[in-house]
């Protein structure tokens, strides 16, 4: 999948799931918190993601690197707007090599662990709207910490709860990898990030890479023209498929899936009539979040939750014929099992989410 959304640590486990009903969730801790074979990273389109070790220099250098020299500027403006200090960027210069110092010391630190360690980072700073209104406050330890991992100077590390907690702890990025990220040309770092997504994801148009990545309309064609990819027409105009994935496709046996909010698979693409036929406005919240759902050979059917009960229920929203309901009943019992108990509750809410959750 190239990367998993990991805005909501839920979602990790969950996509992994299912497309691997044997997984043991111990096995994928190991992976984030043991091996380090897989890192919760900040990239594409400032989004929190999972993703394999060997991409994380191709997503720092083609697009991480870029968003922190961006919000370097937007840190500083916080900052100073929100009341912290005149000098943002004093300010910024003055904490920042603390909180690494604290960082380095305990090896891996909670953000309130280190507000002991650098009284700064305790200051609130307020937000507000463009009329002035105030939005709300958050302590400085929060953007701090942001700038940093936006920087690829810190990374998340292990979770202060349980595996559905929200809360981590901090490592600096080169100790917790044992070696520096190494430095690659944007545009080859592009090419090689998008060689991966449109093997996975393709075909696909020039604004779903864009949404994807984030990238700028001239390094999305940059790294079109280096990967090599080859032009196709779709039914909504011109699209791009891998070089090496021109072949014809077979239809795949039946099949159904549960896929978790902010799946990869229903966020892979801007576009997403094709299999959401118009389902959105119940599986979406307002600022474009997926919510649970429930998938039929390609389609989106429907969605799914917990309901108070801590049962696995969904609702069809669309008409399946009587096997595929039985299998997404099968599925869901499945799921039901393989939670054994933990209530999950996504982060971004859904009109049918909340109806049966409720």
């Amino acid at each position: 999948m190239v990367a998993l959304h990991s805005s909501d640590p839920v979602t990790v486990y969950l996509s992994v799931w299912a497309r691997c009903e044997a997984l043991v969730r111990d096995d994928l801790e190991s992976a984030l918190y043991e091996e380090r074979s897989l890192l919760r990273f900040y990239g594409m389109r400032r989004t929190l993601w999972v993703i394999p070790r060997e991409i994380a220099s191709l997503v720092h250098n083609s697009s991480t690197r870029v968003i922190g020299e961006r919000e370097w500027s937007r840190s500083v403006r916080i900052i100073e707007e929100g009341g912290v200090a005149e000098d943002g960027e004093a300010w910024l210069e003055r904490v920042i090599p603390r909180t690494l110092a604290s960082i380095r010391a305990r090896g891996e630190a909670l953000a309130r662990e280190l507000t002991s360690d650098v009284p700064e980072l305790a200051q609130q700073v307020t937000f507000r709207n463009k009329a002035g209104r105030i939005m709300g406050t958050t302590g400085m330890s929060t953007r701090t910490l942001f700038q940093l991992a936006l920087e690829s100077r810190v990374i998340r590390t292990r979770p202060a709860g349980t595996w559905v907690s929200s809360q981590y702890r901090w490592a600096e990025m080169e100790s917790w990898l044992g070696e520096p990220l190494p430095v690659i040309p944007t545009i080859e770092a592009a090419a090689d990030l998008l060689d991966r997504w449109l093997l996975r994801f393709g075909p696909a148009t020039e604004n779903d890479i864009r949404w994807w990545t984030g990238w700028t309309a001239g390094l999305t064609r940059q790294a079109l023209k280096k990967l090599g990819a080859r032009g196709v027409e779709l039914a909504d105009g011109p699209g791009f498929v891998h070089p090496g994935d021109q072949g014809e496709v077979e239809d795949p046996p039946t099949w159904v899936a549960l896929l978790p909010s902010l799946d990869p698979t229903t966020m892979g693409w801007k576009d997403r009539s094709w299999f959401m036929g118009g389902l959105d406005p119940e599986l979406f919240d307002r600022n474009g979040n997926a919510g649970p759902t429930v998938w039929a050979n390609g389609q989106v059917v429907g969605g799914w939750a917990q309901n108070g009960d801590g049962e696995v229920v969904f609702e069809l929203l669309r008409p399946v014929p009587d096997d595929i309901r039985d299998l997404i009943g099968e599925r869901a019992n499945a799921l039901g099992a393989w939670l054994d108990g933990t209530a999950i509750t996504p982060r971004f809410r859904t009109p049918l989410d909340r109806r049966l959750s409720g």
